[in-house]
This record gives C-alpha cells, sequence and structure tokens, in this order.
C-alpha cells in the first residue's frame, strides 16, 4: 500500500535561469484540482519557477492543451493536474490510459511535462494523494516537470566538434577555391 511505503523524492533542482511553466488542469472535481494546484504552486515557488494556468474540460484534454501550447507558446515545462475516479463503466480505462498515453507520446517528443492526474478508485484515495499536506501529487508533478527541464539545460549548448565549421577565424574553404585558384 503506497500509504506505509518510503518514498525517496528528489530535492528540487537548482536552475540556472528563470522558468515557466504552465499548469493544465481539468477541475472536473474541483475541490479535488484545488489541491492540486495548491501544491503545485508552493513547490513551483520554492524552486524559484513563475507559472501560468489553463483549464480544460477533463483529462483527456489535457495532452490536447500541453501539446498546442508546446507548439504555440513558450513555456519551458507543463504541469497536467486533475483526477479520474473509477465509475461504473469501462470509460475510466479509456481516460485514464489515453491521456497518460497522450503525455507520454508528447514526452517523448520533447515536451517536458510533469504528470499529475491521478487515477483513483474513490474519492478518500484522491483527497490523500491529492492533499499538500499528504503526497502531494501536485507538488510532485511541478518537481518532475521542474527535473525534465534542468535535464534538458544540462544536455542543452555545444555538441563538440562534430560538423563541417572549421575552428579558427571562421573562414570557409570551398573545394576548388584555394589559393591560385579562382
Amino acid at each position: 500500500m503506497a500509504g506505509t511505503e518510503d518514498h525517496s523524492p528528489l530535492p528540487l533542482p537548482r536552475l540556472d535561469r528563470p522558468v515557466k511553466l504552465l499548469f493544465v488542469v481539468a477541475p472536473f472535481y474541483r475541490d479535488i484540482a484545488d489541491m492540486l494546484i495548491a501544491g503545485a504552486t508552493a513547490t513551483a515557488a520554492e524552486a524559484g519557477a513563475g507559472h501560468e494556468l489553463v483549464e480544460v474540460p477533463g483529462a483527456l484534454e489535457i495532452p490536447t492543451a500541453v501539446a498546442l501550447a508546446h507548439r504555440q507558446a513558450h513555456f519551458d515545462g507543463f504541469v497536467a493536474l486533475g483526477c479520474v475516479i473509477r465509475g461504473e463503466t469501462t470509460h475510466y480505462e479509456t481516460v485514464c490510459n489515453d491521456s497518460s498515453r497522450g503525455l507520454m507520446l508528447l514526452g517523448l517528443q520533447g515536451a517536458l511535462i510533469g504528470n499529475g492526474i491521478l487515477t483513483v478508485e474513490n474519492r478518500a484515495q484522491a483527497v490523500v494523494r491529492a492533499d499538500p499536506a499528504g503526497q502531494d501529487k501536485g507538488g510532485g508533478a511541478a518537481a518532475a516537470a521542474l527535473h525534465l527541464v534542468a535535464l534538458a539545460r544540462h544536455w542543452t549548448g555545444p555538441r563538440g566538434k562534430v560538423g563541417f565549421r572549421p575552428e579558427g577565424d571562421g573562414e570557409f574553404q570551398i573545394a576548388d577555391s584555394g589559393p591560385g585558384r579562382t
């Protein structure tokens, strides 16, 4: 049971320059969403990151909103927040699987996403996971996005001496254009 296990979260990363996150929230269960937002906001503030927040109708719309923002806006990372509580039909599996798969595919395409979409059996489980004084999954999702931003920044930069640009004065020589050739 998750409540009795020891967890070892990573400390928040140190960021070399300002970070702006987008929180994409499905507020279907408003009280749960508000707790997730509170946790994510506190974690972002602790790391010195700014954020904006947008709301979408449900968990299935979160990947689409992240994709739009990733292509059209200027955010360093994204935090997906929402809650799916099992009901009496298979709709639960569809929403859980497809929202998660959509976020994973976006991540593999370079979007830096912390997934804070809770998938639970009942409201009591959701409250424990969302509560910033409990498991703080909203804060955990923000921390995950911040870690991915830090990792991407760590790996961004000069790629070494691979390629065709010569070192030195920046002068290029094109084939058959050496001294004495026209």
